[in-house]
């Protein structure tokens, strides 16, 4: 089926790209963030900090949408096999 390329298990590997480029972005971050605090540029590590609390927040909301796709994904495959 065509039309149901969402609820396959080929889209889990799409998503686990996502959430491994979410991790090394915000682990890159992370390190930028350690060298920036001995800066002397006063709003810097401020900006930094919620940038870091927002990467987690989304690396975390990736992580339950992909737990969430796995579910689809079975219980999609469990209708398919009724009908």
């Amino acid at each position: 089926m065509q039309h149901d390329r969402i609820f396959s298990e080929g889209s889990l590997a799409w998503v686990d790209a996502i959430v491994w480029a979410i991790a090394v972005a915000w682990a890159l971050l992370l390190g930028v963030f350690y060298f920036a605090v001995s800066w002397e540029l006063p709003g810097l590590p401020a900006a930094l900090l919620l940038m870091l609390v927002a990467g987690a927040v989304l690396g975390l909301l990736i992580v339950v949408m992909r737990a969430l796709l796995r579910q689809a994904t079975t219980l999609r495959a469990d209708m398919d096999a009724v009908i």
